[in-house]
């Protein structure tokens, strides 16, 4: 999402620049992120991604009870065992909290992989019905007002064509 935002903050940038060297060119405007976060799609994205959460959260919390649980009874049994079966026990308990720290970031990759998978069809759906409605009312550039930039031109704003190009 960083990158995708980084390259529409640079394209805008870059049209910007171009579009005030050349006065005749129609320039417009659209805020993609409310584009897309009004999209029905990113609605559905976002509620797998928080299904797929909550299921590692519920894992993780289990694997950490599990382990606590573990270590009040190897605590508590500590007196009455020997240093080598103490030791070995140690090691056990070493080896459980790696695997839930190496549980937790296989999730959380994961979890980025899957919103990358989910964002990837939007994010060009969105572009594809952008570049449509530009091109369909003529504008040379479209640029992204929702990276931060002030738009200094009076385009017009084509949020609510898009919206209604893609049913929304």
């Amino acid at each position: 999402m960083k990158q995708l935002k980084t390259l529409l903050l640079a394209t805008a940038l870059c049209i910007g620049t171009v579009s005030f060297s050349n006065a005749q060119s129609k320039i417009a405007h659209i805020n993609t992120q409310e584009l897309i976060t009004a999209m029905p799609e990113m609605k559905e994205a976002q509620k797998q991604l928080e299904t797929l959460s909550k299921t590692y959260q519920t894992d993780i919390q289990s694997s950490v009870t599990e382990f606590q649980t573990l270590l009040k009874q190897y605590e508590a049994e500590a007196a009455t065992k020997s240093e080598e079966e103490n030791a070995k026990r140690g090691q056990e308990i070493q080896e459980k909290q790696q695997r839930i720290q190496q549980f937790q970031a296989d999730a959380q990759k994961d979890l980025q992989k899957k919103e990358m998978d989910l964002l990837q069809p939007i994010t060009e759906k969105a572009k594809a019905a952008i570049l449509k409605v530009g091109r369909a009312q003529g504008f040379d550039y479209v640029l992204d007002s929702s990276q931060g930039i002030t738009i200094l031109t009076d385009g017009k704003n084509l949020l609510d064509d898009v919206k209604k190009a893609l049913g929304i």
